[in-house]
């Protein structure tokens, strides 16, 4: 594995950029720990990337699932929009760059997977033939062992998912990214940024200690010229699975992810409940759509799927 040592483009609004004859030298730069680099012209590597630019090419939409908290269920939202969206008769990769908590391996049923490599790079794990997966998941042998690894060499990885895995054509690419706003994040936004994309979903809980962190995540959205394309309140409310009655286990109590939307003038997309059936389908690597079609879960991912491809023009294939 590659330890390159890309330098990300500071996400701050006014950062010159690293290939600008003001990098390193502008106001902006004061106390950037780049500032030295990007002056010698060194940062200019890290937008030297034709190989990137090649391969996303051939993807017509690219989507980053964000939050600013863990624990709030990307990985979940970002499989089971996956699997809809395949079920749909579309051609979808799922990317896992949690890099030190990667959980889709195990939510998409693929835990003892290996990558295989070919002349065009690393195969994705296929779960059906319009359905492929990658995750640094699959490149480590002790699943419990820690990933300790420094900026740079996440930020080298990531390249590597977009430049060496052959996803060929696709019509999406799902991106499950880790909590925070941090290298993963400013990486993954200045590599997408090369290519035309669609942006983000933003996924959140009900309950303020959620929202205070999401409202960050939107900040950086603005920041970095990310489209948001709408949130997601996971969690919202508990379904008991024999009569089917709501509770709010995480009381909403700034308005949740609805007032957050309207703060923002943001799309809620969808306010997802807590069942045991989504636990269930995402433990055995499975579509809820699949698993219980009739569950309320699975009739709001599958309004969250219909959103978002109004929103991008897309009629369903199958």
């Amino acid at each position: 594995m590659q330890n390159n040592q890309n330098i990300p483009q500071n996400a701050n609004e006014h950062c010159p950029g690293a290939n600008s004859d003001q990098a390193g030298k502008s106001d902006a730069c004061a106390g950037c720990p780049n500032q030295q680099l990007c002056s010698s012209g060194g940062g200019k590597q890290v937008l030297d990337n034709s190989e990137i630019i090649a391969n996303l090419k051939q993807v017509k939409h690219k989507i980053l699932v964000l939050s600013g908290k863990g624990g709030v269920g990307k990985s979940t939202v970002s499989s089971q929009l996956a699997h809809i969206l395949a079920s749909k008769g579309f051609d979808v990769g799922l990317l896992d760059i949690d890099i030190c908590g990667p959980s889709i391996p195990r939510m998409m049923g693929l835990e003892t997977s290996e990558v295989h490599s070919s002349n065009n790079g690393w195969q994705p794990i296929y779960i059906n033939e319009n359905l492929g997966v990658m995750s640094i998941g699959f490149l480590i042998d002790n699943k419990d062992e820690a990933i300790i690894w420094r900026g740079p060499r996440k930020n080298g990885l990531i390249k590597q998912f977009l430049t060496d895995v052959a996803w060929g054509e696709l019509d999406f690419l799902i991106i499950d990214t880790p909590p925070g706003t941090s290298d993963e994040h400013i990486s993954i936004v200045q590599y997408l940024n090369l290519t035309p994309n669609d942006g983000a979903v933003i996924v959140t809980t009900p309950q303020e200690v959620s929202l205070s962190d999401v409202r960050k995540e939107i900040s950086f959205c603005i920041k970095t010229k990310t489209n948001i394309l709408g949130v997601v309140e996971n969690m919202s409310g508990f379904v008991c699975p024999n009569c089917s009655h709501h509770t709010d286990i995480f009381h909403p109590t700034t308005g949740g992810g609805l007032q957050l939307c309207k703060q923002y003038n943001l799309q809620l997309l969808g306010k997802i409940p807590l069942e045991p059936k989504v636990l269930l389908s995402a433990e055995k690597g499975k579509c809820i759509y699949e698993t219980a079609p009739d569950s309320i879960a699975a009739q709001t991912y599958t309004q969250i799927v219909n959103s978002l491809l109004e929103t991008l023009n897309e009629q369903p294939k199958s």
